[in-house]
């Protein structure tokens, strides 16, 4: 996860363990965790409550029961994060959805990391949230914290998604709303589509799409060309 390039400054500890605690639970990351633990500590840029609610998820995500807990550990990241929209961990699913304006939003935010000479690495999105705080963390105090504030909604949307879900991993926004100077306020979560529901195919012959240009169950217009024996196109028909 990240960038190739430079790196260093506000929070810069805390906002790097943060996007690793944001990144997906394999071997590597819970065999980092007490590293994580103790970066928290020496910073101290979160206040006892926050840094206690994280050192609970810290201690989740280790699975000290063997294998079988580790292994659940990853599927709930995998649940909570890649099947819905409203925990997303794509900051321009929040902000675009699936419009057009989410490809140059895109380049546009790749520009700003080239410019301040960091460079994605290869197949890594840039609204990823870890991959954003990164960056952040590369940055002077005064513009880092500007740039949270700046995402600050987006945070407490993903913030309140998290809570409703009742997952730990809620204390990693809430920590970022600390930082960006932001108390957390209720928000209205939209009950994500059922993945079958948003997958669903529309039957053979019933129109375009459930949603398309031609209703169900009506006559649908057909051309057909027959096809001469003297190899002479006839007219068409429609039926």
């Amino acid at each position: 996860m990240g960038f190739l390039g430079n790196t260093p400054p506000v929070a810069t500890k805390t906002l790097r363990v943060l996007a690793r605690l944001l990144s997906y639970p394999d071997p590597t990351l819970r065999r980092h965790l007490p590293e994580l633990r103790q970066a928290l500590r020496d910073e101290s840029a979160l206040s006892a409550a926050r840094l206690a609610e994280l050192e609970d998820l810290m201690t989740w995500m280790t699975g000290n029961g063997g294998n079988d807990d580790a292994l659940s550990v990853e599927e709930s990241y995998v649940d909570l994060f890649d099947r819905g929209r409203a925990t997303s961990l794509h900051l321009f699913e929040h902000v675009h959805g699936d419009s057009r304006d989410r490809g140059p939003a895109m380049i546009d935010l790749a520009q700003t990391f080239e410019k301040a000479n960091l460079y994605l690495a290869p197949g890594e999105m840039p609204d990823y949230l870890p991959v954003v705080l990164e960056y952040t963390s590369t940055q002077p105090p005064k513009d880092a914290q500007s740039f949270l504030n700046e995402m600050a909604h987006i945070f407490n949307a993903i913030f309140a998604a998290l809570q409703q879900r009742d997952t730990r991993y809620a204390s990693v926004l809430g920590a970022l709303l600390e930082l960006a100077g932001e108390k957390a306020k209720p928000v209205k979560v939209t009950p994500d589509e059922a993945i079958d529901d948003s997958w669903e195919e529309p039957n053979a012959f019933d129109g375009c799409s459930t949603k398309g240009q031609a209703n169900p169950n009506q006559p649908q217009p057909i051309h057909i060309v027959r096809k001469s024996t003297a190899n002479t196109p006839q007219p068409g028909v429609t039926v």
